[in-house]
């Protein structure tokens, strides 16, 4: 790992303690333009953007799992319907639906992002790069949902203006059973390029859903044994609305480099346990214990 010593980071235990490695082949790195592709997958989570327009009513269908929605400074006010009622969304934040059948009655124009689990099978087949997943990717650890959340199945939204950003916390970050989303601060112009932060993952994939400005996703997979599966280092620069999904154990790091604002949110599943083992970190620790 690479983090200077003032990125929150750096304290992590995963920073200074990566595992010994698989031997199995490093999955390649996937860049989507989600105007042009609207849902996409990793290993456990499904990815869907939806332009939504006013009056739209979006099926969520009847899921297993549970399903997140990503609302952020450019999404419309919606209002979440399931059997036990109506919750209404006019901020960003993270809302969390329990299992079951949901809509989503859209009262404005803007982008919704919702992030469902990847076997459901309602979802499963829709995402454009399921064959990438057509076997599971022997590097990325399988989902298994954490505990239940405390007081039982029901809607929750949390706004991000309850918790104001914090320095020495890394992002404001959230997590249900199945997922991990972490906002990041706003960057006003490029990033510093001598201040980057390349390091690795060793058993999960990272979504960075670039949601304003636009990014260079530096990405290096390591030469391992067989070296005709050597890659070239990439050096992607993409807009928003975007995904990349990352995978282990790449070394990457990514530069906002649009002069006006520029913001990531990452997305996670299963929820990462080092960033939960850090006190304050995760903001709804109390709602969703770990295992």
């Amino acid at each position: 790992m690479a983090y200077d010593k003032d990125d929150p980071r750096s304290a992590l235990a995963t920073a200074t303690a990566p595992r010994p490695d698989s031997g199995d082949a490093v999955a390649a790195a996937q860049y989507f333009d989600l105007r042009e592709t609207p849902v996409v997958r990793a290993q456990n989570v499904i990815l869907v953007h939806t332009e939504a327009k006013a009056g739209d009513d979006l099926d969520n269908g009847t899921v297993e799992g549970e399903l997140a929605i990503v609302v952020t400074g450019d999404s419309p006010a919606f209002t979440v319907l399931t059997d036990d009622g109506a919750t209404t969304v006019d901020e960003p934040g993270l809302v969390v639906v329990p299992p079951g059948a949901s809509r989503i009655s859209v009262r404005g124009d803007g982008p919704l992002v919702r992030l469902i689990e990847a076997t459901d099978p309602q979802w499963r087949d829709r995402p454009a790069n399921a064959d990438a997943y057509a076997r599971d990717h022997p590097r990325v650890a399988l989902l298994r949902r954490w505990p239940e959340p405390v007081g039982g199945d029901t809607v929750r939204f949390y706004p991000l203006s309850a918790v104001p950003e914090e320095p020495g916390r890394f992002g404001r970050i959230f997590r249900t059973r199945s997922f991990m989303v972490n906002f990041l601060p706003e960057q006003h112009g490029p990033r510093d390029p001598r201040r980057l932060s390349p390091h690795t993952h060793d058993d999960f994939e990272q979504l960075s859903l670039a949601v304003q400005g636009e990014y260079v996703h530096h990405i290096r997979t390591p030469w391992l044994n067989d070296s005709t599966r050597w890659r070239e280092d990439e050096h992607v620069r993409v807009g928003s609305p975007s995904v990349a999904i990352i995978p282990p154990p790449t070394v990457h790091t990514s530069a906002a480099s649009d002069p006006g604002v520029n913001q990531l949110i990452d997305i996670f599943s299963p929820p990462r346990v080092d960033f939960s083992e850090k006190p304050g970190w995760v903001l709804n620790a109390d709602d969703y214990p770990m295992p």
